[in-house]
């Protein structure tokens, strides 16, 4: 949306905008909701919030802005590097502990994951990728940072006070709009994007398929936070975005090179041992005890 043309030459540039448009519609469907269905009482105290809001449109911001100044291809593969710091971001926030071979697999899972992306690209994709500027390269990693704190802090959330699906959704898309709206205001450019918006149609029709996207993927976040915490989330996206190129070149025939092969057998093989290894660590309390 922020490379198309709509007509006259006119492009749409505030970044900001998309980021308020998807919040408010997740934020008013989840007030809904929470107001119609939910009978669970709301136990974490709404400052709280402000920190994965703040960084969730944080990450938003940079990853529609490096867009502009990066191809498309390039912050997926930027995407697929997630994991790693994730589990740093883990470790510093919360305090958790990882194993080694869980920073390996994680590894592995991320440089099998580029592999076939970048083996997958046509030479043309490629050589766009390959023309990153400084300011995307800046803007790719605050995405990275931002997102794994954001991920991060909602998975202490849910531990923390037991906060459902819809209570998380509302009040980071609540106070996200807020801070985007805030932003808006004192930047001057609210007006100028609704302005753009009505003269339009099509871009209005963009922005609420992309708003009813972003609300439903939230909904699927959350829950997979809420149930397996932050690091098995980033991993199932990472592997999902793999499993859908490889999907679509064998429906639509499209040719994938042998190091494309090689890159989707390292992630099964990382998966294999990450299963594999944790399973062996569970049962070791229980094998070490002595007969009785």
């Amino acid at each position: 949306m922020v490379t198309a043309d709509y007509g006259h030459g006119e492009r749409f540039r505030d970044s900001q905008f998309l980021v308020f448009a998807n919040r408010l519609l997740s934020g008013l469907l989840a007030v809904v909701a929470l107001r119609l269905i939910s009978r669970t009482p709301h136990r974490a105290p709404a400052f709280e919030y402000t920190w994965s809001s703040l960084s969730n449109v944080l990450s938003s911001w940079c990853q529609y802005e490096a867009l502009l100044y990066v191809s498309f291809p390039t912050q997926v593969l930027a995407k697929a590097c997630k994991i790693i710091p994730v589990m740093l971001m883990g470790k510093l926030v919360s305090r958790k502990s990882y194993r080694w071979d869980e920073y390996a697999t994680a590894a592995l899972i991320s440089a099998g994951t580029s592999t076939f992306l970048l083996a997958s690209e046509s030479d043309e994709h490629a050589t766009s990728a390959a023309a990153t500027t400084l300011s995307g390269a800046a803007l790719l990693a605050g995405y990275m940072a931002f997102d794994a704190f954001t991920s991060t802090w909602q998975s202490v959330l849910f531990t923390r006070h037991g906060v459902t699906t819809l209570q998380m959704m509302a009040g980071t898309s609540v106070l996200s709009c807020v801070l985007t709206v805030a932003a808006q205001l004192e930047q001057g450019s609210l007006p100028a994007a609704v302005a753009f918006a009505c003269r339009h149609p099509q871009f209005l029709m963009h922005l609420g398929l992309l708003s009813v996207c972003s609300t439903v993927g939230q909904l699927v976040i959350f829950q997979t936070i809420a149930r397996f915490g932050s690091v098995t989330f980033i991993i199932i996206m990472t592997v999902r975005q793999a499993f859908a190129i490889l999907l679509s070149c064998l429906i639509y025939q499209h040719r994938v090179p042998p190091l494309g092969y090689l890159g989707v057998a390292v992630v099964f093989l990382a998966l294999f041992l990450r299963i594999y290894l944790g399973q062996r660590m569970r049962q070791q309390p229980r094998t070490g005890r002595p007969s009785g």
